[in-house]
């Protein structure tokens, strides 16, 4: 069975900072991107960083740029989101996700095929 697994959740206070982890079992998704979303309550799910296969490209949005930061460790198969300076409006539903294609490096359009079950953010102020 194919699972990819998030931690790292929790309650932290604005400025501080989290560091989320993806782990990846049954499979080995080496070859793919992939990528952190979220998702607030009664808002739309959002890419908020992006990796592909290799590490050497990344991608964020301007909503956490300088922030965020994505990194990957193909031999564990795990992927992890370190977050600084958090804000309040960083309060959502975190999701790691495989994106579809090998060795792709159009991070800012993948498409993931497989998620994981989330792990909640909260930011308080």
């Amino acid at each position: 069975q194919v699972q990819l697994v998030e931690s790292g959740g929790g309650l932290v206070q604005a400025g501080g900072s989290l560091r989320l982890s993806c782990g990846a079992s049954g499979r080995s998704f080496s070859d793919n991107a992939m990528g952190w979303f979220r998702q607030a309550p009664g808002k739309e799910r959002e890419f908020v960083a992006g990796i592909s296969w290799s590490g050497l490209n990344t991608y964020y949005p301007d909503s956490v740029k300088g922030r965020f930061t994505i990194s990957r460790d193909n031999a564990k198969n795990m992927v992890y989101l370190q977050m600084n300076s958090l804000k309040p409006e960083d309060t959502a539903v975190y999701y790691c996700a495989a994106g579809l294609g090998l060795r792709s490096i159009a991070i800012a359009t993948m498409v993931p095929f497989y998620w994981g079950q989330g792990t909640q953010v909260t930011v308080s102020s």
